[in-house]
């Protein structure tokens, strides 16, 4: 039996803009309540053919010149901020992917919550992942259908695409709007890009499973049938829900940024 539930993880990376491809986790993936679980069993997961992704849009690989006027100021960043995405992924990338309103302090708050078991889903840099969440199996063995990693696939061909060096470099002009939204999170002493990486290499962390994904339903939402699964962060979660290609995929990406940021 085939089941659709609403999928409440939204879109991380890791996560707009430079770091919408950062957390890719995006950041796209983080969408809002998950099913979160999955059990590791050595049985490979079932072989299924999804359709085939709309090839991605052009990126611009070109390094952006240097910066040559003053930054905005924080709170009126949003259009330089727009403008600089459309340069990197294309306007119908951005229109498509990326809430356009308070960009760089909604980026900030969401990767800096990446690595704790809560998100804030009112604040989320990126639009919810398109589709239902797909489930399988009967009620006394539900397991995430194969059919719902198709659904990120068009925004990990997209991130798959930027090249790291420009991305970083656009980060960089803009460094210290983070910078200042992170202080002004709570963080007056912290630097955000230090943040940054930490959270990359939390997400390099997470682990891969195999087989089917078991989930459990004790109420409206969906929990890991693993309890090591289901005690991962946010971040960790989305990168099991987005299953193993795909994740491999972001993974290779964040340590491209990794190397450039350090």
């Amino acid at each position: 039996m085939m089941e659709r539930n609403k999928d409440w993880f939204w879109p991380w990376l890791l996560g707009g803009g430079i770091l919408v491809a950062v957390v890719g986790l995006g950041l796209y993936f983080l969408r809002g309540e998950p099913p979160e679980p999955e059990a590791v069993v050595d049985a490979p997961p079932p072989v299924v053919e999804p359709a085939p992704a709309p090839p991605p849009a052009a990126v611009n690989t070109a390094p952006p010149p240097a910066r040559t006027v003053p930054l905005p100021p924080l709170d009126e960043s949003d259009a330089d901020v727009v403008g600089g995405l459309t340069e990197l992924f294309g306007q119908q990338a951005v229109a498509q992917h990326v809430v356009t309103e308070r960009l760089v302090r909604n980026i900030v708050v969401t990767i800096d919550n990446v690595p704790r078991q809560q998100m804030a889903l009112n604040q989320r840099p990126l639009q919810p992942t398109p589709g239902d969440f797909i489930t399988s199996g009967d009620e006394d063995s539900i397991v995430l259908a194969p059919e719902n990693f198709a659904r990120y696939e068009p925004f990990v061909a997209l991130v798959s695409n930027v090249d790291a060096k420009t991305l970083v470099s656009f980060y960089r002009g803009l460094e210290p709007l983070f910078q200042q939204a992170y202080e002004e999170l709570g963080h007056p002493d912290g630097s955000f890009t230090t943040r940054l990486n930490e959270v990359i290499e939390h997400l390099l962390q997470t682990p891969t499973p195999r087989g089917q994904i078991a989930l459990v339903q004790p109420s409206v939402v969906y929990k890991y049938a693993d309890d090591r699964l289901e005690k991962l962060s946010a971040g960790q979660k989305l990168m099991i829900r987005m299953g193993v290609d795909n994740a491999t995929v972001i993974k290779g990406k964040l340590r491209e940024i990794q190397a450039e940021l350090l």
